[in-house]
């Protein structure tokens, strides 16, 4: 029973790594439908060598850092337990890549791929890992501080903070580092419009992400016998919700409604094993109203450049999730309990500040030292054909 036990927790947590490899399609067809014809290519370029480079830096640096493993031991140490050691390292592996790839719809259009390579190795080998191991692995006394100081834990199951937050709040520092696209600002104080180049990309890339959401959040359980229908439900309940608020928040743009189901399934990861249903719902929704008035503020009123509103999605609708989890999932609100809200709104900021700090300071010295943006004339004529050589769809084929 012993062995059945560990094959079922190694496929469980496989299959998990599997769906949450395919939300980086997702993430690569959601920012595809976003941008405009002239940087499709390089939306789908920079998620998969984002992709390539985080499984590089986590396997050798990253990994070691927050859970204090490594894999220099022979191959059949490392397949002792069917393996579950590796799996487990492959599926924490696409939450790290997670991180890059959000950053990647802040900043597309006009950031330089290399450096954004070397960015990435940075914030998966050692930043990102430095915070996932101070709330999931307990590291330096964090977990233990707040336990003692409010009686709980900093509750964060699936990552609203310790992921989204974290990639959001970092972001935040790229976009601004960057600067907004040539000519989205203009000097009349108007804001000229970039346009959705394909919606149905953009719809595409929203479904692949919330689909593979389930397996994000309910393996995160990371053994079949703690698998929940509850954070299943949950997840679904919040997703909805945050459709519907984001349809009537955003009058029926698509862009909005596209973006709501992932603002509600971003917010309800952090307490989705300890929620009602009904919470859930009212978490996701709320989660959907954030988003919407804060893309639009951030856009029209700060003029953050930011395309794919990752910082408004990921960074504040993440916060919301985990310091919502410390209200919604109170015994007194229909939840499991066990949290404490101050616990959770210490937890949210201490994501929050540290991811902030680390956005501003990487890409603040990339951009002294080997620069960070495309020249004004790659910028015009697009990322694809300025570091791909393609076009997404050529307009003629090449006569001899």
């Amino acid at each position: 029973m012993e062995q059945i036990q560990t094959s079922l927790d190694t496929l469980f947590v496989l299959l998990g790594a599997i769906m949450v490899l395919a939300m980086h399609a997702g993430f690569a067809f959601l920012e595809v439908g976003t941008v405009r014809n002239k940087n499709q290519v390089n939306a789908l370029v920079k998620i998969l060598a984002d992709f390539a480079v985080s499984t590089v830096v986590y396997f050798f640096v990253g990994y070691s850092v927050a859970y204090g493993v490594s894999f220099y031991s022979p191959a059949s140490t490392l397949n002792l337990n069917n393996g579950y050691e590796l799996v487990k390292f492959f599926f924490l592996l696409t939450f790290a890549a997670a991180i890059p790839a959000i950053i990647s719809g802040g900043i597309a259009e006009r950031a330089r791929f290399g450096t954004q390579l070397i960015a990435t190795a940075v914030l998966v080998g050692v930043v990102y890992p430095f915070f996932e191991g101070l709330v999931w692995n307990n590291n330096h006394g964090f977990q233990q501080w707040l336990q003692t100081a409010f009686g709980a834990p900093f509750h964060d199951f699936a990552g609203s903070v310790v992921v989204h937050a974290v990639g959001g709040w970092v972001a935040l520092g790229a976009v601004v580092m960057l600067g907004a696209r040539r000519g989205r600002y203009r000097s009349d104080g108007r804001v000229s419009s970039h346009p959705p180049s394909s919606i149905p990309f953009l719809a595409l890339g929203s479904w692949i992400l919330a689909v593979g959401w389930f397996g994000f959040n309910v393996v995160s359980a990371q053994k079949i016998a703690g698998i929940s229908g509850l954070v299943a439900v949950n997840s679904l309940m919040a997703m909805v919700g945050g459709t519907l608020t984001a349809l009537l928040m955003g009058r029926n743009d698509p862009g909005f409604v596209y973006n709501g189901p992932l603002a509600g399934l971003v917010a309800v990861c952090a307490g989705s094993d300890l929620m009602h249903p009904l919470g859930a719902l009212a978490v996701g929704g709320g989660a959907g109203v954030l988003f919407v008035f804060m893309f639009t503020l951030t856009q029209n009123r700060l003029k953050i450049d930011d395309v794919l509103g990752v910082w408004p999605l990921h960074g504040l609708c993440g916060a919301f999730g985990g310091i919502a989890a410390g209200i919604v999932g109170q015994q007194s609100l229909g939840g499991i309990g066990g949290v404490n809200f101050m616990s959770q709104l210490v937890g949210t900021l201490t994501g929050v500040v540290f991811a902030a700090v680390a956005g501003f300071a990487v890409y603040g010295v990339l951009k002294a030292t080997l620069g960070i943006r495309l020249s004004e004339e790659e910028e015009y004529t697009g990322a694809d054909l300025t570091i791909h050589k393609v076009s997404a769809s050529p307009e003629r084929e090449t006569s001899w």
